[in-house]
């Protein structure tokens, strides 16, 4: 019997060295977080920075994540013997949550915080919908309002997350587009821009600052969000160990790293923290070339949006200004990442890599012929570092554990499915040229910031 977590991890008293300190960019000194509960949840700023290592779930919260919590922990057979490896390969199933991904478990948390603090509306950012729907259906289940700024590209691809947020009663605007000032204006730079991450991040910010009322929820990047996910790898710690198993590599998609993190930082804990791993294991994070930081970015200070809204942090990065081509794998179409995931990376504690989304959606339709469920293009970045890892077990004949997270489906996703076996998909990688000016406008704006690969 497997218990929902009644903790969650947090990794920052862990961390191999102080994480580095949110910045004022005009002053450089550390920022005032204050000011910056007029955007966010206070619960949110006063917990991003804690120490204290298990943080308890509320009641609420626990009750609420009962509706699909605890989450299969599933042995991939039937991938393995398609790829006839001797490599025994397990996913956790976050696929079955009531808005189809990860997303649900800060949601929940976000908006209990949002009840107890007394707002009457969260407003966000998403790309490919999962976080949108999620916030949707929580707000939904604790009363409150919610409103989405939703990247136009994905808005327009992915139309039926749009009518499931809208069954939950949020307001769902494409972006950029001309409900904010923010809008307006990325609208006049480019008319045809296909959005990103961060521009709807300004549009939702901009909303929340016009608004009483309003705060902004964030459904990646921050170590709260990546906190509330530990509840995945701590149920797949009691699930592998009721199976005597334990993985010698955990793979997960890296968006802005809440998915990722969610499954690996408990096992990162047994590894470098109570250092009683039974293994080795390896962390590797598979991201899109469409936006690929972690494998071609800076480790530097930078903006999460490009009106320049929110304070530095400290992240891989391909600067704030850059538009990543409009991708079906909407959710890794971030130009940041996570400053505790980038830390980690920078201390070569944790490893990465990036792929296209032909190789993805190649990975997802072998998943989904063998194991029967569809994935979201995002997840099948992970499924591909897993179908690679497998053959290259094959090869060597090593017997090794995988564990990856399948953290969402892809029903919401048939329209990309669907051009991939009509042979019109492209690889879409990300211009050197374009990451090479949004990096370079990016140290030309804060040239005291060493640029650091």
């Amino acid at each position: 019997m497997v218990e929902i977590p009644r903790k969650w991890y947090n990794i920052n008293p862990d961390l191999p060295k102080p994480l580095p300190p949110i910045l004022d960019p005009k002053t450089r000194e550390r920022a005032d977080l204050e000011p910056l509960k007029r955007i966010y949840l206070e619960a949110a700023i006063n917990s991003e920075f804690s120490q204290e290592r298990w943080i308890e779930i509320p009641d609420e919260v626990r009750d609420f994540y009962s509706l699909w919590r605890p989450t299969k922990l599933v042995r991939a057979a039937y991938l393995e013997k398609f790829l006839d490896t001797p490599a025994k390969i397990y996913y956790k199933n976050e696929s079955v949550s009531p808005s189809g991904s990860h997303k649900a478990n800060t949601a929940a948390a976000q908006s209990y915080w949002g009840l107890k603090q007394g707002v009457e509306r969260l407003v966000t950012n998403t790309t490919a919908g999962q976080w949108g729907s999620a916030l949707a259906f929580a707000c939904k289940h604790f009363g409150l309002k919610c409103g989405v700024y939703m990247a136009r590209s994905n808005y327009e691809q992915k139309p039926y997350r749009g009518t499931l947020m809208r069954m939950w009663d949020a307001e769902v605007y494409p972006s950029p587009g001309k409900h904010t000032k923010s809008g307006r204006i990325m609208l006049k730079k480019d008319p045809k821009s296909p959005g990103s991450i961060g521009i709807a991040k300004s549009e939702a910010i901009d909303d929340t600052l016009t608004h009483e009322g309003t705060r902004h929820a964030v459904g990646s990047v921050m170590s709260y969000v990546l906190r509330h996910n530990t509840v995945i790898g701590l149920e797949a710690q009691q699930q592998m160990e009721q199976l005597d198993e334990y993985p010698d590599m955990v793979i997960g998609c890296f968006g802005g790293g809440s998915s990722f993190a969610g499954i690996f930082w408990p096992f990162y804990y047994d590894k470098f923290v109570r250092k009683q791993a039974p293994k080795d294991t390896r962390f590797l994070a598979v991201e899109s070339t469409a936006s690929p930081r972690l494998t071609k970015g800076q480790y530097r200070y930078d903006h999460s949006d490009p009106m320049k809204f929110s304070a530095l942090f400290k992240m891989y990065t391909l600067g704030h200004t850059f538009v990543p081509p409009p991708v079906h794998t909407g959710g890794l179409r971030v130009h940041g990442s996570a400053p505790t995931f980038s830390l980690l990376l920078h201390e070569k504690l944790v490893e990465a890599i990036a792929y296209n989304q032909l190789e993805a959606y190649e990975a997802g339709l072998i998943f989904s012929q063998t194991e029967g469920i569809v994935p979201a293009p995002e997840a099948a970045h992970a499924i591909k570092a897993v179908i690679d890892e497998a053959r290259r077990c094959k090869k060597t004949g090593e017997k090794k554990v995988i564990l990856f997270n399948l953290c969402g489906h892809g029903y919401f996703d048939l329209h990309g499915y669907e051009e991939y076996l009509s042979g019109k998909m492209t690889a879409s990688d990300a211009k050197a040229s374009v990451m090479k000016k949004t990096l370079g406008e990016l140290y030309k704006l804060y040239p005291w910031d060493k640029p650091e690969v």
